[in-house]
């Protein structure tokens, strides 16, 4: 069997892992919302699976500062370089979209932007306000980048007051030079401490990706990292591979280890656990929240 035989092999998808195709008049409506107010969403950009359930659902997970990343993840499909002049109008596009669709939770994430001094935490926290104040009784989740540890710029965040404040660690500590080459492990539990200590109020959250060149024990061990910098709510899910461009898929994980570390999550105290093929960090964020027992409502 030929190296690339055995790839091909390598990646195909196990019976248990199935996504609905992307249609339905929801979807369209949604995607052409997303495409006339001229914003993007990290359902198209990172090409998520969910993205039908989501979008028939009047649901999007909104991706600000443009589409193009300063960094170069090895397991992410948005693209890379330099990105153009931030938008200081996108909040009002965006709290305009959220407002049309009649969201009650709203999740908005970003591209890294190095390249700005704040790294645009001032555009995040614009958007939070922009939403409650067109939207009130809209809750707003945010993923957030690292900020290239500034954790001023995490206060401007956390003072707009999201409903929760997320921000993925995406994989164990021994496979960051190759999945986050820009990424820093100990910065990212830094951030965690960091958010707990500004605003304790405010649950915390990360996702993982499985399926990348993990051990069980390490993704174990590192679920203890997280919790102990503060974590509360943890998502878990399958990595798919973009294009042949990224790293490959190790294996296809399988539903029985999702359950076991989903168990050892509840174990370790975290308020909840989202683990399965198909969960992604924003997947279900609303529900996520509130099986966390999250004390949702704007503030």
């Amino acid at each position: 069997m030929t190296t690339e035989t055995r790839r091909a092999a390598r990646e195909r998808k196990p019976s248990w892992f199935k996504a609905k195709f992307p249609a339905g008049e929801r979807f369209e409506m949604v995607r052409d919302l997303v495409t006339t107010n001229q914003l993007h969403t990290v359902c198209q950009e990172a090409r998520c699976p969910n993205i039908g359930e989501c979008y028939n659902a009047g649901t999007a997970t909104f991706m600000i500062l443009g589409d193009t990343c300063t960094r170069a993840c090895g397991f992410c499909a948005v693209n890379s370089g330099r990105p153009e002049a931030i938008d200081p109008l996108e909040p009002v596009r965006l709290a305009q979209a959220v407002e049309t669709l009649g969201l009650d939770y709203a999740v908005i994430t970003s591209v890294n932007r190095d390249d700005v001094v704040d790294g645009g935490a001032s555009i995040f926290a614009a958007c939070i306000r922009a939403v409650r104040y067109r939207t009130p009784s809209c809750d707003v989740e945010v993923l957030i980048p690292d900020f290239e540890g500034d954790w001023d710029a995490l206060g401007t965040v956390l003072e707009a007051r999201p409903v929760v404040l997320n921000h993925n660690t995406e994989s164990v500590p021994r496979l960051y030079p190759r999945v986050r080459p820009k990424g820093d492990y100990q910065r990212t539990l830094a951030l965690f401490g960091e958010s707990k200590r500004q605003a304790p109020d405010i649950p915390v959250k990360t996702g993982f990706m499985v399926g990348i060149g993990e051990r069980l024990e390490e993704m174990k061990r590192s679920l203890e990292d997280v919790r102990d910098a503060g974590v509360d709510l943890i998502t878990i899910g399958q990595y798919l591979r973009p294009t042949e461009k990224h790293l490959p898929v190790d294996r296809w994980v399988h539903p029985d280890e999702y359950a076991e570390l989903k168990a050892y999550g509840l174990e370790l105290g975290f308020d909840h656990v989202e683990a399965g093929p198909l969960v992604r960090s924003s997947y279900h964020a609303g529900e996520q929240a509130r099986a966390g027992h999250v004390g949702l409502g704007s503030a």
